[in-house]
């Protein structure tokens, strides 16, 4: 028995939807594609998800078609159907258009909602017509949207809202206004309660919309080249007397100033959202209890090799990368960008993965396989963009309680000027803070190099471990010399006397262990977070946090 035959409304509606917008006058005409200017019937476009199959250039898709994209099998049970607006401020001529919008659409309002499943995983949903008053947010709208939240939070499930919308809708004058307030008062609310709400955001996404609840998924995903912005272009010219090329705020413009997660292909968007919903709920390890007892191999007391070779070693192009850990340790990585402040820093790579089955949040610097790449990156090395954007994807691993794993290496935070003007140090200070205080088990693995304050920011954590040729250092032997005898030459010398290497930080108690490298390097790491991790995720919040408060307090101390 499939689920949508057990499931109330399973597909009715929705069907009695996709039939009357295929049989409309509107559907039998042609559609221009703005782009390449070739022309298509309707048919045509739904078959290739209304997508132009001359140009690959994104068209508006209606609410019935979105839905059916997503839904197991065309299920969708729709709520507040009848639900219409009433003209609240006596707008001239609106009752009117209205009526003449209803016919021509089909629709009664600017939003379709009800719930799903994807992939068998309940959700509430929205999706916003472009057909009906561009989108706009009127007071039944924000009605809807409210009243879909609260039923997301009141039943547990996740809320995906696709948006579309060229903004406030002006005939309901400041009652269209206030459902941003609205909107947003009842997301913040189902998120502090521990919803997990994943915005879309489409072509076009604007004003009064994009202002609202559009931008406060706790996970944000747009459609190629979708405009998103606040003020119209129409707007800006009136107002301004300029023009503002639409390439800067298109989506791709939006992930590379950090405001969303990630760029989704329609193709692939049923499998990305059905895949976040799973990594945002809460499931154990999936290990025996004897694999969970872990005796590690260990590492020889001593090495032939000096200090600095060991730097060398630590500093090799060749040596594995955050992302070889990512592929040889943990499944369904999804990456999540930026921090929602303005930039996206690549020299943080961070996401959700599975461990064992278990979701977990992964945070890591991320350094280049040649030196165009690292250059690109600053060689692993953060600015306040990066170590914000961590933050936030720490505290969202927070908040969905779910373990963070921190895979440390750079020479430190990048000392570039727009570092300084950006607050360098406010962000590693805040890092700091902000994950001695986390309520979920954390374990940092110090992979190359551990330099300064800008591989602390990451390593502040329940269980710090270093591989045995990873270094972990106050700053750069060579940063050292130069400080202390304003020689960088000497900077031999100086790894010699800075004790940096993992045998000597072990003996000190501020890391709680070496892995091997070589050959069994991954099956130990593996087997040291599946040991670690069982025993953590045991311990209540208030332990978790006093355990690493006192782990750090007790380090100096005399």
């Amino acid at each position: 028995m499939k689920i949508g035959d057990i499931f109330d409304h399973r597909k009715d509606y929705l069907d009695l939807m996709l039939k009357k917008r295929r049989n409309s006058p509107e559907a039998e005409q042609e559609i221009e594609c703005k782009g390449c200017k070739s022309r298509f019937n309707t048919e045509t476009l739904r078959k290739n998800m209304y997508i132009c199959p001359d140009c690959g250039r994104y068209m508006t898709m209606p609410p019935a078609e979105r839905i059916a994209l997503i839904a197991d099998d065309g299920n969708f049970r729709e709520m507040w159907s009848d639900a219409e607006t009433v003209d609240p401020i006596s707008f001239p001529d609106y009752r009117d258009k209205l009526a003449r919008t209803k016919k021509k659409s089909g629709a009664k309002e600017s939003v379709v909602t009800g719930t799903v499943r994807i992939y068998g995983q309940r959700a509430a949903v929205a999706v916003l017509d472009t057909s009906f008053f561009m989108g706009s947010m009127g007071t039944v709208l924000g009605e809807k949207i409210t009243r879909l939240t609260e039923y997301a939070d009141r039943h547990r499930m996740p809320l995906i809202i696709f948006s579309a919308s060229g903004g406030a809708r002006m005939q309901e004058g400041l009652f269209s206004l206030m459902q941003m307030a609205k909107t947003s008062a009842a997301i913040e609310n189902f998120k502090e309660n521990g919803g997990l709400y994943i915005s879309v955001l489409c072509h076009p996404t604007t004003g009064g919309v994009s202002a609202s609840f559009a931008m406060l998924g706790d996970i944000i995903l747009a459609e190629p080249k979708a405009l998103i912005g606040f003020a119209g272009s129409r707007v800006i010219e009136q107002t301004l007397g300029e023009s503002v090329p639409d390439e800067v705020r298109q989506s791709e413009a939006q992930l590379k100033n950090g405001m969303i997660d990630a760029i989704v292909e329609r193709r692939k968007l049923k499998k990305r959202l059905g895949r976040l919903i799973v990594l945002h709920q809460k499931h154990s390890m999936n290990v025996s209890r004897e694999e969970a007892i872990w005796e590690p191999l260990g590492i020889s007391a001593h090495t032939d090799k000096t200090a600095y070779e060991l730097v060398g070693m630590a500093r090799d192009k060749d040596r594995p990368k955050i992302t070889e850990y990512i592929d040889k340790l943990f499944d369904g990585f999804t990456e999540l960008k930026g921090d929602r402040l303005g930039s996206e820093d690549g020299s943080i790579l961070g996401g959700i993965a599975f461990f064992h089955g278990m979701p977990v949040t992964v945070i890591g610097h991320r350094k280049g396989h040649d030196t165009e790449e690292n250059r690109e990156l600053h060689f692993g090395m953060a600015s306040p963009e990066g170590y914000r954007k961590a933050m936030r994807l720490a505290k969202e691993a927070e908040k969905f309680n779910r373990p963070i794993i921190c895979f440390v290496d750079t020479p430190g935070a990048y000392p570039g000027l727009d570092a300084e003007l950006h607050g360098q140090p406010g962000a590693i200070a805040e890092s700091l803070a902000m994950f001695s205080s986390l309520t979920v088990p954390v374990i940092s693995i110090v992979t190359g190099e551990g330099g300064s304050g800008g591989a602390l920011a990451l390593s502040i954590a329940d269980e710090i471990w270093m591989l045995e040729n990873a270094v972990y250092s106050i700053l750069s032997p060579e940063g050292f010399a130069a400080i202390l005898w304003k020689d960088a030459k000497r900077a031999a010398e100086a790894s010699e006397i800075m004790r940096m290497t993992s045998r000597e930080i072990l003996k000190t108690g501020i890391i709680d262990g070496v892995l091997p490298e070589g050959e069994d390097m991954y099956d130990e790491m593996d087997r040291m977070l599946v040991s670690e991790l069982s025993k953590l995720t045991r311990l209540d919040k208030r332990t978790l946090v006093s355990r690493r408060y006192e782990k750090y307090r007790s380090i100096g101390n005399f």
